[in-house]
């Protein structure tokens, strides 16, 4: 048991989210999520959650797990064309995922998502959270530009542009 980090996570409320992205924050993002899919037939979803319930505290769950809990319950893998991504950010933990659907991480591969997270995070030590994020969907974007590139009919928008908060 980790008591620093079960700490952390105690003391890491809902106002941290605020403080680092405030709703002028959130709207951008979730512009450039509404602009990004204009680009392509892919859906982007970005998650934010303070910290964790002491539960899964002590189950131990990492970042990654709750990363692709999340992915399940918000039904990230349930695009029509198998090319949902989920940016999922744990602020207590300082720690970002990207879960990919089957249909984009075929092409796309492990090593890109953590090429992309690594970067967020260096943005994220300098207090730039919003920059990190839409650097983030911007490089997401262009991978589901060129391997799903928008359709003659547009398909539906199957996850909602504003960003989730946890």
């Amino acid at each position: 048991m980790n008591l620093m980090r079960i700490l952390r996570h105690l003391f890491t409320g809902q106002m941290a989210i605020k403080r680092v992205l405030p709703s002028a924050s959130l709207a951008r993002i979730e512009q450039a999520i509404k602009q990004s899919e204009m680009n392509h037939d892919g859906e982007i979803l970005f998650a934010v959650e303070a910290s964790l319930n002491l539960l899964s505290l002590l189950k131990k769950q990492s970042a990654r797990e709750r990363a692709i809990d999340i992915f399940s319950l918000l039904r990230v893998w349930d695009t029509q064309h198998d090319n949902g991504v989920l940016i999922y950010l744990l602020l207590a933990d300082h720690d970002v995922e990207i879960v990919a659907d089957r249909g984009i991480h075929t092409k796309v591969g492990h090593g890109e998502w953590e090429k992309i997270c690594h970067e967020m995070e260096i943005a994220f030590q300098t207090e730039q959270f919003e920059k990190g994020v839409l650097t983030a969907i911007n490089t997401i974007s262009n991978h589901l530009e060129k391997h799903f590139p928008v359709r003659l009919i547009k398909s539906k928008n199957e996850l909602p542009d504003r960003p989730v908060i946890l």
